[in-house]
C-alpha cells in the first residue's frame, strides 16, 4: 500500500495520524477511502461511496461530492447527470483517516440514490430473535 498520494502529505506515526491536525489519508490497497454521506439537516445516511486521492482532493477544493467508481473505474461527480449534486456542509475524517464523513445538502430533486429514492438505504434487514438471513427485506421508502 502506498502511504503517499498526490497532494496529501505522507502519513506519520499512529499518534500523529490520530491526534495531529494534518490530513494524511490511509488509502487502501486499491487506493481508496470510504466516504459516508449524510443529510446535513436530518442526519439520514444517504449513500456510501469511495474516493481515490483525486476524488478526495476535488471534493475538498470544490465543496462538492466527487467519487471513484469501482465498477466503471472512473472519477465522477455526484449529480453530473441527475442534478443531485452533493454540496458539502461539513467534512470529517475518522480516527485513523481511512474513512471520511460528509454532511451534505443535495441539489436537483433532493434524491440521492440512482433508483430515484432519497437514500440508498431504503430496505430494512430484521435482526434479533427469530430473524433469519434468508428473510424478505422490508422497504421503507
Amino acid at each position: 500500500m502506498c502511504d503517499h498520494h498526490g497532494a496529501f502529505p505522507p502519513r506519520g506515526s499512529a499518534h500523529d495520524v490520530e491526534e495531529g491536525a494534518r490530513l494524511t489519508p490511509a488509502f487502501d490497497a486499491s487506493g481508496l477511502v470510504t466516504c459516508v454521506a449524510t443529510h446535513a439537516d436530518t442526519g439520514e445516511v444517504l449513500m456510501v461511496a469511495h474516493m481515490n486521492a483525486e476524488a478526495l482532493q476535488k471534493t475538498i477544493e470544490t465543496g462538492e461530492g466527487w467519487f471513484w467508481s469501482r465498477s466503471r473505474q472512473t472519477l465522477w461527480r455526484k449529480g453530473d447527470t441527475s442534478g443531485q449534486v452533493l454540496r458539502i456542509i461539513e467534512m470529517r475524517v475518522d480516527c485513523d483517516q481511512d474513512a471520511v464523513w460528509i454532511r451534505v445538502r443535495v441539489g436537483g430533486d433532493g434524491g440521492c440514490c440512482h433508483t430515484g429514492r432519497a437514500s440508498c438505504f431504503y430496505r430494512v434487514i430484521e435482526t434479533g430473535a427469530g430473524a433469519r438471513p434468508d428473510q424478505q427485506l422490508q422497504f421503507v421508502e
